[in-house]
């Protein structure tokens, strides 16, 4: 198989997410799955082994939910691709669509919570404000919060007498409290550790009449779980001697946790017993679970994969849950865990290298977005396309990245951008010194959050690079603030302090149009018509300030806010960064 074949058969190769199962009706599951070339919502009766697509959106399907008695589907209807819109739902077994309620404005998700009893609370925001409905069977829907600082469900009951809602109210969307509320709107408990510590809301426990909540906190530098009684307000902590970040997952009976441990860019799993606290490691192989939930009979089912290896559905109990119809994906080339130490302490990096040759190679900085999030050990076809057209790939989890404790990710203080890029920087330099990246032709190039650095850094560090490529970036933190989901406007508060107006140097100190004319390398930007995270006006602002400048860019908009639910149009935007890195990179 040619290069070219190899990689867009990675992104061909079907590719599916975790099922998940109606609590009290185990055997009947929904997952996404691509196969179609378009990722859609599925039903799968696991007595039968019958399967059938639920959602035939043009663009695709990106949130779903099925309720606990296994009767309903639920999926979020967005038919321009741009993150607004409603909730439908479907009988499990087939038959016409319908709204939850036609009475709920239309917003921006913010998820779908279900109880066993019926009762719904659907989080979304839009013009300025964040919205919580309760939706009864048989009754309108009522609102049962709003607020201008952002908010959203964790989860309900499973009777539905208690729902939990992080919020921002305290004045920071990235450490949020937690508060459970009644249907009625009256406070059970609240959960606030200060302005330093988050709390995060994750499940009630799967038992009918049990109000234990599974939350996360961030006490410890790191964030870990906590059982939480809010009508007592017992708290129970569960606490870990190995290193990395920490989430949880209640077992069917509630009497056991299933504990996911990210460090160093690779998963772990565990088993602990809340009654006699035994912990005990869960066998999987080496690689990242994105996925992973105990089914009623005790085993976990998880997605893995590895760098190397496309993704799978195993299960504990050494079975491959599910197959995708369609060839597998060609496996790809491991990866480097690297180290270097950076201005505000040790980076950890990965690096891709082509089988074929020794360094140095051209190479591109893949820069993940969030920030809050991380690179890790996955399998990922972007990743691949690159290695297989003769570059070296490195990924930085600069400071402000997620998996390395609560410091490392709130590190974006004042400086935001100039600090992720100086940790890139000294990554940059190491991998030039060791001889693995030609210093003439290093790329940076990230999509969202990494796209917005590629953007800063070709304005700020224009003797590093050879060529950027920025898709869906932020070029102007002002103008995006302006058109941006409300989510986002929240989150970019948190970050530099207060609003434009009310921040205005911060926000024009990290903008990548303040440093237009400092450009010097050709740029390459990928833009969604429709996106409401990275607004196509604060682009469009951006490159006319290039062509200002007279600086070389070429420019692609595409009908959709991100185009990942379609697989041609990732091929498509592939082959155009490939052919773009090869013009400016003389690289065969």
């Amino acid at each position: 198989m040619k290069a070219e074949e190899r990689w867009q058969a990675r992104f061909r190769a079907p590719s599916m997410t975790l099922p998940t199962w109606a609590r009290q009706a185990p055997n009947r599951s929904i997952y996404r799955c691509n196969v179609t070339g378009t990722w859609e919502v599925y039903a799968w009766d696991r007595h039968t082994g019958i399967t059938r697509q639920v959602t035939d959106q043009p663009k695709g399907t990106a949130h779903a939910a099925i309720d606990p008695t296994g009767q309903w589907i639920y999926w979020f209807a967005d038919m321009d691709a741009d993150e607004h819109g409603g909730w439908m739902r479907q009988p499990f077994a087939g038959g016409p669509d319908e709204p939850v309620d036609p009475t709920i404005p239309v917003g921006h998700p913010g998820g779908i919570f279900l109880s066993a009893t019926g009762v719904a609370a659907i989080n979304l925001a839009s013009e300025g404000s964040f919205r919580i409905h309760l939706v009864r069977p048989n009754e309108p829907a009522t609102m049962l919060y709003e607020n201008t600082e952002a908010a959203w469900v964790c989860d309900i009951s499973q009777d539905g007498s208690l729902i939990a809602i992080n919020h921002g109210e305290y004045g920071d969307f990235r450490r949020p409290a937690l508060r459970v509320v009644e249907p009625c709107g009256a406070t059970v408990g609240e959960l606030y550790d200060g302005p330093d510590h988050g709390v995060i809301g994750l499940s009630f426990a799967p038992v009918m009449g049990d109000r234990r909540l599974l939350t996360l906190h961030e006490r410890r530098n790191r964030r870990e779980p906590l059982v939480w009684d809010p009508t007592s307000g017992d708290q129970r902590e569960i606490w870990l001697k190995d290193p990395g970040d920490l989430s949880a997952e209640w077992y069917a009976d509630g009497r056991s946790l299933l504990l996911v441990r990210d460090d160093r860019a690779r998963s772990y799993l565990h088993r602990y017993d809340l009654a006699g606290g035994a912990l005990s490691p869960l066998e999987t192989p080496h690689g990242v679970i994105e996925e992973a939930a105990p089914r009623p009979a005790g085993h976990v089912e998880y997605t893995w994969s590895s760098a190397s290896r496309p993704p799978v559905v195993r299960s504990t109990n050494g079975q491959v849950v599910m197959n995708t119809v369609g060839p597998a994906a060609p496996p790809s080339v491991p990866v480097e865990d690297i180290d270097v130490e950076g201005p505000g302490g040790r980076i950890h990096a990965l690096v891709s290298c082509p089988e074929t040759g020794s360094g140095p190679f051209p190479t591109i900085f893949l820069l993940h977005g969030g920030p809050t999030a991380h690179d890790n050990d996955s399998f990922s076809p972007e990743t691949a396309a690159w290695v297989d057209a003769g570059f070296a790939v490195v990924r930085v989890n600069y400071r402000g990245s997620t998996g390395y404790g609560a410091a490392w990710r709130d590190a974006l203080h004042g400086d935001v951008g100039h600090i992720e890029l100086a940790d890139v920087a000294a990554v940059r330099e190491w991998v030039v010194a060791r001889g693995t990246a030609d210093p003439e032709r290093t790329l940076i190039a990230g999509t969202s959050w990494g796209g917005y650095l590629a953007l800063l850094g070709l304005g700020t560090q224009p003797k590093l690079w050879a060529a950027g490529i920025a898709a869906v970036p932020i070029a102007c933190h002002q103008t995006c603030y302006e058109d941006e989901a409300e989510s986002l406007r929240a989150y970019q508060r948190a970050l530099f302090g207060g609003s434009p107006d009310e921040q205005p140097e911060r926000y024009a100190a990290s903008s990548p149009i303040t440093y237009v004319e400092n450009v010097e390398r050709p740029v390459l930007i990928l833009a969604g018509e429709n996106d409401t995270r990275c607004p196509l006006r604060q682009i469009e602002k951006y490159v006319a300030k290039l062509a200002e400048h007279d600086r070389e860019h070429e420019v692609y908009t595409y009908d959709a806010v991100r185009g990942s639910l379609v697989v041609a149009e990732r091929i498509a935007q592939m082959s155009l960064q490939l052919d773009f890195a090869r013009k400016h990179t003389q690289s065969s």
